[in-house]
């Protein structure tokens, strides 16, 4: 993250508290317990310290062993297996109230010349804070949520991840990070999310068997806040699961208590269409191409955007060369396919702009980043373009020669302000308690918006008047 966001992002930390932070749960070993079995705990639980429970003279007292210490006991002339770990841990522990503010812990260290704190509340030990977690929550709140992700060990760990996520948007967008930044990091921890989430429910005989995916704008790392689950898996030909449809259900159930409400449509784990194997895949895909459902382009464009976060990625990639085959020749199908970026009625916006008293709401979704991304869909099903993201997509027709530089750019240029501009209106729903949704009044929209937003609504339907010429919708 540049300096200057980084120093934005520092400014809002004025008031964090040690419970903000990512706080390591406490992993006890007992005094009497020797070194090496004491390492063998360390390395199990992929920790580089432990508490020390012990008694002397009658008192119970808690103490520390790292992996520090572990150095100068093998200085000693008593082989390590026969060492307790009492005789070499360090029981002036050093304490933080959870409600104590960030700064005031690294004071602490700092004072006390130590890297780790106890955090405790009351009689209650809630784990210890190191000082690579305290200052790198200081310097990037992504990478507490990254390590809450990695280090969770069941779902209620990550509901408290998933709810960092949701903070930290609110906290970037409010600094003024670019919207770009702030969708590529949460498309990745997003994605970290739900692979965790994964490993915590899926046998591994079945991750290793099957690719789980993300599809819709998850899928093109161009979702923000939470909105409707679009999950899928593929499972290698002839790989049988004894209670697949258990865990799959638990698994759209858990993110449904992450925020992520479960899908109107069903497209997720539960609904057997998106957990089939690949050949009933490649079935599906013909389907949706050649068959009367009329379901199958929405079907079809859900499936492109369709990213891999966990399991064997090939699945995946099979799928999609068996789509490209049968996407040749199918110029007339690619038309009515590309006709849905133009079947929303503008409806006379520009008025409603520049009066300012219509108080019929403008849709940012219908009128501005569905045509955009669902043209540019159309394009890259047409060119065989494999990126995922709709800038990528451009940038990639671009360099193919498909479509022109300053188009290009324009589109890149409203896609990001129309993003910003949703968010922030969400954002303020959020606030106030209301559901967000994708609709803005000209009347709540402030003067560096609407001229903005007049520019960028130019731009979708030039795009749109390109995508008719270029598809030759008018004759469909």
């Amino acid at each position: 993250m540049p300096a200057a966001e980084t120093q934005r992002e520092l400014l809002s930390l004025a008031t964090a508290r040690v419970s903000d932070t990512f706080v390591r749960k406490p992993l006890y070993v007992d005094g009497a317990l020797d070194l090496v079995s004491v390492c063998r705990e360390l390395q199990t639980h992929k920790a580089t310290h432990a508490l020390v429970r012990d008694v002397r003279d009658g008192v119970e007292r808690l103490g520390i062993f790292t992996t520090t210490d572990l150095r100068d006991a093998l200085l000693r002339e008593v082989p390590p297996q026969a060492l307790a770990v009492r005789e070499v841990a360090r029981f002036e522990l050093i304490e933080v109230r959870p409600d104590a503010e960030v700064f005031e812990a690294l004071w602490l260290m700092v004072q006390h010349r130590v890297h780790r704190l106890l955090v405790r509340d009351g009689e209650r030990v809630l784990g210890v804070l190191g000082q690579l977690d305290l200052v790198s929550f200081v310097a990037n709140h992504s990478h507490l949520v990254a390590q809450q992700i990695e280090h969770a060990a069941d779902i209620e760990d990550l509901a408290g991840a998933a709810a960092r996520i949701d903070q930290m948007i609110a906290l970037l967008h409010g600094s003024g990070i670019r919207i770009e930044r702030i969708t590529r990091l949460v498309t990745e921890l997003n994605r970290r999310l739900f692979a965790r989430l994964w490993a915590l429910l899926a046998p591994p005989e079945l991750v290793a068997n099957s690719c789980l995916l993300v599809m819709g704008s998850e899928g093109r790392g161009e979702q923000i806040l939470k909105t409707d689950q679009d999950n899928a898996l593929i499972l290698r030909d002839g790989f049988e699961c004894p209670g697949l449809e258990a865990v799959a259900a638990r698994f759209n159930e858990a993110l449904a208590r992450f925020g992520y409400p479960p899908c109107p449509g069903g497209i997720m784990l539960t609904t057997p269409l998106w957990r089939q194997p690949l050949a009933g895949l490649r079935e599906s895909l013909r389907q949706w191409l050649y068959g009367a459902d009329p379901d199958g382009p929405m079907n079809l464009a859900i499936f492109f955007d369709a990213a891999a976060v966990a399991g064997d990625a090939t699945l995946l990639a099979e799928a999609r060369t068996q789509l490209d085959q049968l996407l040749v020749g199918q110029d007339v199908y690619l038309a009515r396919f590309a006709a849905a970026a133009d079947q929303f009625n503008e409806g006379g916006w520009w008025t409603r702009l520049t009066t300012r008293r219509d108080d019929q709401p403008l849709d940012l979704k219908k009128l501005g980043t569905f045509p955009i991304v669902h043209g540019v869909r159309a394009l890259s099903l047409q060119y065989g373009v494999r990126e995922q993201g709709t800038v990528a997509r451009l940038k990639a027709l671009q360099a193919a020669g498909r479509i022109d530089e300053a188009l290009v750019r324009d589109l890149v240029d409203a896609l990001h302000f129309l993003m910003a501009l949703r968010l922030s209106h969400q954002l303020r729903q959020l606030s106030g308690g209301a559901r967000p949704g994708n609709e803005v009044r000209a009347a709540d929209l402030g003067a560096l918006e609407r001229e903005p937003l007049h520019d960028a609504l130019a731009i979708v339907r030039r795009f749109r008047h390109f995508l008719r010429q270029h598809f030759r919708l008018d004759s469909l």
